[in-house]
């Protein structure tokens, strides 16, 4: 069912790009010069790659799934061939202000340029990754659809294959078509390329002229109720248990302190993420029930629309120990609950909201095959 409406909403979305989406690159076609910035600082452009008879360039994301799940293939392809053969570049041309919250349900990074580092750094790419998501002006050239998308060019830099990677887009199982992988071979044997084009499967392009489409997705949320409810020492027990599908995210916190007041909004950003997903954000303040109004209008002003409950019981020290008797009382205090009660993840004070989003796509998993 989550799967059916995460698809939904990327369909609706999807159909809305399409509309404006540009024409793919024909074969035959000489490759559109670009000058763009990598992750390591440098510009590169057609120039800077040509040693290689083949260049290889696939257009990607950090957000999206199936790219996630094409990265360890697009690093052997890169690995596979000397620099002199074949030479691979990556290209992130998502419009960063153009992907809506909801859409990074698989990922702890969005598709800035900041981010981009971030994720080149961790997964130790084997090639340069540019951002091309300002202007997206090489996207537009080149006619990019999906992430990943390949056009495969060679020494004259005139397009001979475009499209997937492979026929597989799970990553726990094995390919049998391995079409851009067939098509560098055949032309670096010189035989013609056994199948030239095929279609590019992966998420939409985010155009910047759909800058809208988030800010309409933003005023949805702002229509979601907000409510704050008591909860007694039994109700905490029972909230950390955690008998229900869902992985849940508990946040204890409370309006005299500071440090909650500065990375709350954070858990709303989460709640909006992997809400999709079996994952669940509750909030607990530690505040008296005296304030409930003060609280409520807290999470009113900050859009928790997600479960928010305020501890009506004497015993904070109980308290304490039902949320996780490891937790000295200090407060903001954080755990990421799997299903069945197991703490995953917790965290005393103000939290790394990377790190967080980085444990729960941990458990959830970064690709649409998680989910099974």
């Amino acid at each position: 069912m989550l799967r059916a409406l995460w698809f939904g909403l990327l369909l609706q979305l999807g159909n809305m790009l399409l509309a404006e989406d540009p024409p793919t690159l024909a074969i035959g076609s000489r490759a559109p010069a670009f000058s763009l910035t990598g992750t390591d600082g440098r510009t590169y452009s057609l120039e800077s790659f040509m040693r290689a008879r083949v260049l290889t360039i696939i257009f990607t994301a950090n957000h999206c799934p199936t790219a996630q799940a094409y990265e360890e293939r697009m690093k052997e392809i890169s690995t596979a061939y000397d620099p002199d053969e074949m030479m691979l570049v990556a290209i992130s041309s998502n419009h960063p202000g153009a992907v809506c919250l909801e859409e990074l349900g698989y990922t702890d990074l969005g598709d800035s340029f900041e981010e981009m580092k971030i994720r080149a750094t961790e997964k130790a790419y084997p090639y340069p990754y540019l951002y091309d998501g300002e202007e997206q002006a090489t996207a537009l050239a080149y006619g990019a659809q999906a992430t990943p998308h390949v056009f495969i060019f060679d020494r004259e830099r005139i397009l001979r294959y475009t499209g997937r990677i492979d026929d597989m887009e799970d990553p726990y199982l094995k390919p049998t078509r391995l079409d851009a992988k067939n098509a560098i071979d055949a032309l670096l044997s010189g035989t013609a390329v056994p199948v030239e084009t095929t279609k590019a499967f992966g998420c939409s392009m985010k155009w910047k002229s759909k800058l809208s489409w988030r800010e309409t997705l933003d005023e949805r949320w702002k229509e979601k109720p907000v409510e704050l409810t008591g909860i007694d020492l039994a109700g905490t027990r029972e909230l950390v248990q955690n008998r229900g599908s869902k992985y849940r995210l508990i946040n204890v916190w409370a309006t005299w302190c500071g440090p909650c007041i500065i990375e709350f909004p954070e858990f709303v950003t989460m709640q909006r993420m992997y809400g999709q997903r079996n994952f669940e954000v509750v909030s607990v303040s530690a505040d008296k029930p005296l304030v409930t109004d003060k609280v409520l209008t807290f999470l009113k002003e900050n859009q928790a629309a997600f479960q928010n409950r305020i501890y009506t019981g004497e015993d904070q020290q109980e308290f304490i120990n039902a949320i996780d008797p490891g937790w000295q009382g200090n407060l903001p205090y954080t755990v990421l609950v799997a299903p069945g009660g197991e703490v995953v993840y917790r965290h005393a004070g103000i939290i790394d909201p990377l790190e967080v989003k980085k444990a729960v796509v941990k458990e959830l998993g970064r690709y649409y095959a998680d989910d099974r």
